[in-house]
Order: structure tokens, then C-alpha cells, then sequence
């Protein structure tokens, strides 16, 4: 198969309409048709079922769509790792979720500076989830991930730390004088529901709980008593001072890893991987 015919499958799947898949690609509606006919033949299956109104996949077709899409995204990838090692300068790009492990963070870079051959580090901070996503598509070199909410499915991994968790309840709330919670008295608190964190597509699953998209926000949400949240014991250090953090007796671990593609062959990566183990 042909990384264009991926595409013209990708985006008849996803539009379920050969007109506005066309447009999408910028192309002819039918050589769009006879591309799509053509890939059935050659892997002997229906992708799509045909009517006169609509366009529907088959079991065989969202396999394919799942598979495309990840096909697609690994070529990107190797496109942009590609552009980047002949860049002028040589660097890495680490990315971390915004307000996380922060102070970890400081001291792998350090410990990396220290190295002889070290490179730039262009550490980039991003929202709720986005750093897998961002080191799939060749955006990031590596990145650190927290368990169990980040998948480190595909990549080489280390870990870096295991701590406890808190909850972060806003100041003078009748929970903070207790010296620790269980996790269901926070999760069923009726006056301060949990926040919603946005999905890969951008949307909120449905809740009572408010919309949140980074740290920042999140904390302001719990300082006006409309929320609460379960966070890593690390984020002490950051809390503000309208702010209090109550251990968690029977809440799960968070193991922060690095994490970095299983095919690398950078020497940078390796070199930094090394460095953050060290520390």
C-alpha cells in the first residue's frame, strides 16, 4: 500500500462522503472512487459499504483506519525527526505536561548540562495528555509521562520517581483539618466535584464537574470552591497559599517515566535518558 492511497482511505473513513473527502484532499471525486476500488482489490476485502445515501465502513475498514492513521502518523514523524537532525544546531525536543514534576524536571536537565556532549534542550509544556501525542508525531524526542493516566505504549521507557497522591481542597474547607482522606470522600464531595479534563479531540466528557485545560485554571477552580482535585504529592511545592494539599490513603501511585521512541538511535536521547536515570 501507498502512503496516498492511506490517505485518500483516511479521509473518505473519517468523512464517510466521497464528495467531501474529495474536497478535503483537494482532489477529483472520482479518481478519489477508483483509488478506494483499487485498494480493496488488492487487499481482497470490502473497506466500505456503498448505498446510493450513504457510505458506511466494514468491520475490515476500521481496522484499516486504525492502522492508516497510525502508519500515517509514524511517516510524519520520521519526517520531522528527519528535518530536525539536519538542522544547523542539534537538540532535543522534551516535552512535559505544564506544572508537572517540576522540580525532577530542573534536575535532569542539570545533570544533562553537566555531560560533555550535551545538546540544546528545547523543553516545550503542554496541556492535559498531550505529551504522547506530541512524541508519536515526531514533535517531541522525549517526554515525561505519569502513570497510570499516560499510555507509554510503543516507546522505551525509565522510571524516573513513585509518589503518593493528595487532594487539593481550596483553604478553611471543614476536609483539610483531617490528617488524610480516602479516595472516596473526594470523589463524592457535593459541593466540590472533580474537573474535566478535555479528550484527544478537544472535546469534555459529560460530569457537574468544570472544564479544565491546564494547572493554572485548575487551581483557581479549587481557590473559588468550585472544584477539587487528585494530584501528585509533588504538587505541593507549586500549591498557592489559598490552597491545601490532604494525603490520600488508598489512592494509586503516580510513576513518572521518560520516555522516548523504541527505534531511536540518538546519541542525545540516549545521553539524556542516562543522565535522568542517574539522578
Amino acid at each position: 500500500m501507498e502512503t496516498r492511497e492511506l490517505r485518500y482511505f483516511v479521509a473518505v473513513a473519517e468523512e464517510l462522503h466521497f464528495g467531501r473527502a474529495a474536497q478535503r484532499l483537494g482532489i477529483a471525486q472520482p479518481p478519489l472512487s477508483r483509488a478506494i476500488r483499487q485498494l480493496e482489490r488488492r487487499l481482497g476485502v470490502a473497506l466500505l459499504e456503498r448505498t446510493s445515501r450513504t457510505v458506511a465502513l466494514t468491520e475490515a475498514g476500521h481496522v484499516l483506519l486504525r492502522e492508516a492513521r497510525a502508519a500515517l502518523e509514524a511517516v510524519e514523524a520520521a519526517a520531522r525527526r528527519t528535518r530536525r537532525a539536519a538542522a544547523p544546531v542539534p537538540g532535543i525536543v522534551l516535552v512535559t505536561k505544564a506544572g508537572a514534576s517540576a522540580e525532577l524536571l530542573a534536575k535532569l536537565l542539570d545533570a544533562y548540562a553537566a555531560e560533555p556532549d550535551a545538546v540544546p534542550v528545547d523543553v516545550q509544556l503542554c496541556g492535559i495528555g498531550e505529551q504522547e501525542r506530541l512524541l508519536r508525531d515526531g514533535r517531541a524526542d522525549v517526554a515525561l509521562l505519569h502513570l497510570p493516566y499516560d499510555s507509554p505504549a510503543g516507546f522505551d521507557t525509565e522510571v524516573l520517581s513513585v509518589e503518593s497522591q493528595v487532594a487539593v481542597l481550596p483553604a478553611g474547607h471543614p476536609l483539610t483539618i483531617r490528617p488524610s482522606l480516602r479516595m472516596a470522600e473526594v470523589i463524592d464531595l457535593p459541593d466540590l466535584p472533580l474537573p474535566r479534563w478535555p479528550e484527544a479531540d478537544g472535546s469534555y466528557p459529560p460530569g457537574r464537574g468544570p472544564e479544565a485545560k491546564d494547572n493554572s485554571q485548575l487551581y483557581q477552580l479549587i481557590a473559588l470552591g468550585r472544584a477539587c482535585a487528585i494530584l501528585p504529592e509533588s504538587a505541593r511545592t507549586h500549591l498557592r497559599r489559598d490552597l491545601v494539599a490532604v494525603p490520600l490513603d488508598d489512592a494509586p501511585t503516580v510513576t513518572t517515566l521518560i520516555a522516548w521512541p523504541a527505534h531511536s538511535h540518538s546519541r542525545a536521547v540516549a545521553d539524556l535518558v542516562r543522565a535522568a536515570t542517574r539522578i
